[in-house]
């Protein structure tokens, strides 16, 4: 595949998701101000996450058997599990679509998502410049 388009859209979801984490963290600190931005980025986050988790599923036939696939299997599984822990802890801070303050949950599965972002992230690293996958 001479120009995939999943890793030109990636990055919307993973700045997303890094920034919401970040204002929720400031909002242990500086209350509504910080986590009032948070509800939002995961919101975009995860709509952004739609796309680039469809294109990937396209570029998937393109995957050699053996090593890369393995990794982009564990790579699909990580950012799986990323998205879930993202779309949980949005959900369980809305009151009738208003955010509201995180609770110890969604903090805890903003923490399970920035994991699975982190491995996820790594293994697509892995997938592009250890296996070639996407370089033309």
């Amino acid at each position: 595949m001479r120009h995939p388009l999943h890793p030109a859209i990636v990055h919307f979801p993973v700045a997303c998701w890094s920034l919401a984490v970040a204002a929720d963290g400031a909002g242990l600190w500086f209350g509504e101000a910080a986590w009032g931005w948070s509800a939002g980025l995961l919101a975009a986050g995860c709509a952004m996450a739609l796309p680039a988790m469809v294109a990937g599923m396209m570029e998937l036939p393109c995957i050699p058997e053996g090593a890369a696939m393995r990794d982009t299997l564990a790579h699909m599984t990580a950012m799986l599990l990323a998205f879930t822990c993202f779309t949980a802890s949005l959900l369980l801070r809305l009151d009738h679509l208003e955010p509201r303050a995180p609770g110890m949950v969604p903090l805890l599965l903003d923490g399970g998502g920035l994991a699975g972002l982190t491995v996820g992230g790594w293994l697509g690293g892995r997938l592009v410049y250890g296996h070639g996958i996407g370089r033309g």
